[in-house]
């Protein structure tokens, strides 16, 4: 049974979703699934832009052969080739030998190393080139980096749709609501995709920046976003290319503490739950706390990526920092996150070295970024006598918000 939408008279969501799988990209969870977006053009010539991952390809399928209607197929545009949107391009082409496939040099390579025959059947594209279907012509932008080397995205001027590749996607299957205006966005889907973009796409801001300055000259003629996750986007687009711009340059949308906590046997979480306290007794509430052996790395790095202070409170292991909490300094450095403050708590019961070790690595290994002075040391537990620098770390954070 075919499962459609239209996005605009002539366009329409062929995609599909999985609420099956828990791991996407086999890392990061996705309690409520995730969407596989392609879409369809019927003009003089129809057009399929990319297609999906191998789990949602019967679905896909059938969608397909529903919106043509016993039409061929012309075209098959492939804007990213990662699997999860390249990996039914073989079952497309086998059901239609009539198709042609228009993408980059580096797509048609990548293709070839996935094991996919397109001899004979490529449409080699670059920066700037147009292709008409019809009534329907289209401008191709290179992506690089956003966030594999082969990626494009194309724009319809006809129409007003950006097909945006993995930009401005999000974690999450799709209900039956297609478009952004019909759910309540910042209520149920903006952790997600903000979660989705830092752990994804996260690592290359500066290209993404790049994407954002071709776009600005023609930002007045984009109508839709149609990513390939996520929901379709048809109103209030600034308002979601607004966190792509600041999340792209690594800037944070709040002020806020974000206090992630190692602790083996929950006198760390003590001391991070007086400073908590202390913080919002001082009118600083907007304060997040997070364990980081209960918590997914993938959340802590999108959160991290929302709040501009982060304080990392950590036992001493192995003379050296907890090791998950080391996971996520390291994932930090792997997604270039920059330009935060961070103030730390150290605890160790003979040999206090964790916050020594965390500074250095904020220091060395993360850009742009300031460690506040304030800090605390524990020595197994924290006591009374710790009360003084507490408070001078809570003054701390929040004079260092002005």
């Amino acid at each position: 049974m075919y499962c459609v939408r239209k996005v605009t008279e002539d366009l329409f969501w062929v995609g599909g979703n999985d609420r099956r799988l828990t791991l996407f990209e086999n890392i990061h969870p996705i309690p409520r699934g995730v969407s596989y977006n392609s879409y369809l053009l019927l003009d003089e010539q129809t057009v399929l832009f990319d297609t999906v991952d191998w789990s949602a390809c019967r679905q896909f399928l059938e969608n397909i052969e529903h919106v043509l209607d016993g039409r061929p197929l012309d075209f098959l545009v492939i804007n990213h080739m990662e699997p999860d949107h390249g990996a039914s391009i073989e079952e497309v082409l086998l059901r239609h030998p009539e198709t042609k496939v228009i993408s980059t040099e580096k797509a048609f390579m990548l293709m070839r190393q996935f094991g996919f025959d397109v001899t004979g059947r490529m449409i080699e594209v670059k920066e700037g080139d147009t292709f008409s279907f019809g009534g329907h012509t289209v401008t191709f932008v290179a992506a690089p980096m956003v966030h594999w080397p082969e990626a494009m995205v194309t724009f319809d001027t006809a129409n007003g749709v950006l097909f945006a590749a993995d930009a401005f996607g999000s974690f999450g299957a799709l209900d039956g609501k297609l478009f952004a205006d019909e759910v309540d966005f910042d209520r149920d889907w903006i952790d997600d995709a903000r979660r989705y973009y830092t752990n994804i796409v996260g690592k290359y801001g500066p290209h993404v920046q790049l994407l954002l300055g071709k776009a600005a000259g023609i930002l007045d003629q984009i109508k839709f976003i149609c990513p390939l996750h996520g929901p379709v986007w048809r109103k209030d687009l600034g308002y979601f290319i607004d966190k792509y711009d600041h999340w792209s340059r690594y800037e944070p949308e709040e002020q806020g503490v974000m206090i992630v906590y190692a602790s083996m046997y929950g006198n760390t979480e003590a001391a991070a739950n007086a400073l908590a306290t202390k913080l919002c007794e001082k009118g600083m509430t907007n304060v997040r706390m997070y364990d980081v052996s209960n918590t997914h790395v993938s959340y802590l790095i999108s959160e991290t990526f929302r709040l501009s202070h982060v304080v990392l409170a950590s036992v001493t292991y192995n003379l050296g920092i907890y090791p998950v909490m080391h996971n996520y300094l390291m994932d930090m450095k792997a997604l270039n996150l920059q330009k935060r403050t961070f103030a730390i708590i150290e605890n160790g019961s003979w040999a206090c070295k964790a916050g020594t070790l965390m500074r250095e690595f904020l220091e060395n290994e993360l850009k742009n970024v300031d460690v506040l002075d304030a800090g605390l040391s524990l020595n197994s537990a924290m006591h009374d006598e710790a009360a003084p620098d507490l408070d001078a770390m809570a003054d701390a954070l929040i004079a260092s918000m002005k």
